[in-house]
Order: structure tokens, then sequence, then C-alpha cells
């Protein structure tokens, strides 16, 4: 298709017979080149749609689950913090207390 439109816009242009079909394939042989390249260079560094699709979402995912976490670690008690702290960490809850008591 875009071979036959070539060779019409070159025979327009007043091109004739083989020469208007040697422009229309060298162009469209270009075009192949041009298009096949960015392609690859697409590849090579990594841009590629759907693996930047997949970048993006994933650090608004991350973004909003830290947002989340924070939210309900700010809405639990001192103890409660201490606590999850102690667990997180491996240490006995009486240790992070007083930790928490200390820092404050």
């Amino acid at each position: 298709m875009a071979g036959a439109l070539g060779y019409a816009a070159f025979q327009a242009l007043g091109l004739e017979g083989f020469s208007a079909g040697i422009a229309a394939e060298a162009l469209l042989v270009l075009v192949v080149v041009v298009w096949t390249s960015s392609y690859l260079f697409r590849v090579i560094t990594g841009r590629m749609t759907y693996m930047q699709q997949r970048r993006n979402y994933r650090a608004e995912y991350d973004a909003l689950t830290d947002q989340q976490l924070q939210a309900r670690f700010d809405a639990m008690t001192p103890e409660e913090q201490a606590a999850l702290l102690a667990s997180v960490s491996g240490e006995k809850p009486e240790e992070s207390q007083d930790k928490v008591s200390s820092d404050s």
C-alpha cells in the first residue's frame, strides 16, 4: 500500500516508470530502516512503552503504599508503635518501649 502510494506520488512529481518505482522503493526501505533503528534504540535504552508503563505504575504504587502505611502507623498509640517496631526488629516490646520513651 505504502509502495503504491509512493509510486503514485513520485509519478505525480514527474518521475517516469522505473524511476518512480525505484524512488518509491528507496523511500520505503528508508522508512523501514529508520523505524527498525528507533525500535532497537528503545529496546537497548529500556524505553519501551510497556516497560515505561510498568515503571510508572510501580513508582505510583510504592508511593501510595508508603503513604497508607505511614498513616496507619501514625494512627497507632505509642505503645502499639513500640510493639510493632519491636516485632519487626526482633527486640522485646519492653526494650523498644524504653527507646521510644527516651526518644520523646
